[in-house]
C-alpha cells in the first residue's frame, strides 16, 4: 500500500463498506477502519448484513477520503480473506479509542460477538 492509502486509513477518517447483496445488489455501510501491514481490518458484529454479505461473496470495495478535504481520497477493491472473532473485542476498543476517544466500545450490546473482517486489496486508486 502507497503512503497516502496508509495516511488515509491511520487518520480518523471514516471508510465506506461497499458489499454484495444475495440479489447482485450493492450494500455500502460506514465503517471503521485499520490496517496490519497491507491487509485491511474492519470489525463488524457476527450476522450484520456486511457480514453475512462478505460471508457468500468476498469481493469489496472501500472508499476513505480525508475527513478535512474530501477530495483527497482512496478506493481500495479488495476480497474478505478471512474473519476472525479473535481479538476483536480487544480490536473494537481500540478502533472506539481512536475515532471517539473512548477506551471501550459504547454500543456492544450484551449478547453480539464481534467479528474482524480481513481484507487483501488486489488494486488501490488514488
Amino acid at each position: 500500500m502507497n503512503a497516502k492509502a496508509v495516511k488515509l486509513i491511520e487518520g480518523k477518517n471514516f471508510a465506506f463498506l461497499a458489499t454484495i447483496m444475495p440479489d447482485g445488489a450493492p450494500h455500502v455501510a460506514p465503517v471503521w477502519i485499520d490496517h496490519e501491514g497491507d491487509t485491511i481490518l474492519v470489525n463488524t458484529a457476527m450476522g450484520r448484513v456486511k457480514q453475512k454479505n462478505v460471508s457468500i461473496e468476498p469481493r469489496v470495495s472501500l472508499s476513505v477520503a480525508d475527513q478535512n478535504n474530501m477530495y483527497d481520497k482512496i478506493v481500495i477493491h479488495g476480497r474478505v480473506v478471512s474473519q476472525t472473532l479473535e481479538g476483536a473485542d480487544a480490536h473494537i476498543d481500540k478502533l472506539a479509542k481512536k475515532y471517539i476517544g473512548k477506551d471501550r466500545y459504547p454500543w456492544r450490546a450484551p449478547e453480539e460477538k464481534r467479528v474482524i473482517l480481513k481484507i487483501e486489496p488486489t488494486r488501490v486508486l488514488t
